[in-house]
């Protein structure tokens, strides 16, 4: 008699959380966990269990992976911007029946003192800086930039973990740094940099949230571009406990103690 294969959970990961959640798995006897990058960044750094890089070929790539690699649980913890990969998952899930849950940490939210600017999109926030402020605090990472490259006439402070390529600004000074960031750092860069405006995504987490906290005390608006939609159906768990119960009553994955941390 063929023993049954491993319970096995693909993680698409990219985030703190999807590391966290890796090490809580691969810890656990009796439980396969793979790692699925993007690939974008270059020394992604070490993760607990098994490792692929690179996309899947789309929603119909991804299933024939979840299918050929007899894959009992699937969990999108890629970046809450990470539109098309959560649409493919979804899809994906759903065309092979594979359980599957979503995790997304809370977004950010204003609070007293704050001078914040939502906006739908890149696009959306470049068109608000000229009436904002000259020198700009751009954190919204190394792949948006063509959005802002028209506005010759600001001067822009741009932080991401990898350089970023053209087309962007062409008065542009590149930091590159990866979080947490310290409040009083944020502000001391901030002040250094003589910054008017600083734009971010609605990313949440605590990793990059001190510039908020930092622009607030210095009285700067902040350009904030709002999360895309979860695809339709499709519910969202908070934080990596959440994710861990969740698993724990799924199919062959119930009776492993998945309980949070």
């Amino acid at each position: 008699m063929s023993r049954r294969p491993t319970p096995h959970v693909l993680i698409l990961g990219g985030t703190t959380e999807a590391r966290r959640l890796a090490a809580d798995l691969a810890a656990r006897p009796g439980l396969r966990v793979t790692t699925s990058l993007a690939g974008r960044v270059t020394r992604p750094g070490t993760l607990a269990g098994e490792v692929r890089t690179g996309g899947f070929g789309g929603p119909e790539g991804l299933a024939d992976w979840l299918r050929e690699r007899r894959v009992d649980a699937l969990v999108d913890a890629t970046h809450p911007f990470a539109e098309r990969m959560t649409s493919n998952a979804a899809q994906a899930a759903a065309v092979t029946g594979t359980p599957a849950v979503f995790l997304r940490r809370p977004g950010w939210r204003a609070g007293p003192g704050d001078d914040w600017h939502p906006v739908a999109s890149l696009t959306g926030a470049a068109g608000l800086l000229p009436h904002l402020g000259d020198r700009v605090f751009l954190t919204t990472g190394r792949l948006g930039l063509a959005a802002f490259a028209h506005l010759s006439a600001l001067h822009f402070l741009v932080r991401s973990v990898e350089p970023p390529e053209p087309p962007r600004p062409p008065d542009i000074r590149v930091l590159t740094a990866r979080g947490p960031f310290t409040v009083a750092d944020e502000t001391a860069l901030l002040r250094e940099h003589r910054i008017d405006v600083l734009v971010t995504k609605d990313s949440g987490g605590a990793a990059t949230a001190a510039k908020l906290t930092a622009a607030r005390d210095l009285a700067l608006p902040v350009v904030v571009v709002r999360r895309p939609p979860l695809p339709d159906g499709v519910w969202a768990e908070p934080d990596v406990r959440a994710v861990l119960e969740r698993l724990g009553r799924l199919g062959r994955l119930e009776g492993l103690g998945l309980t949070g941390p």
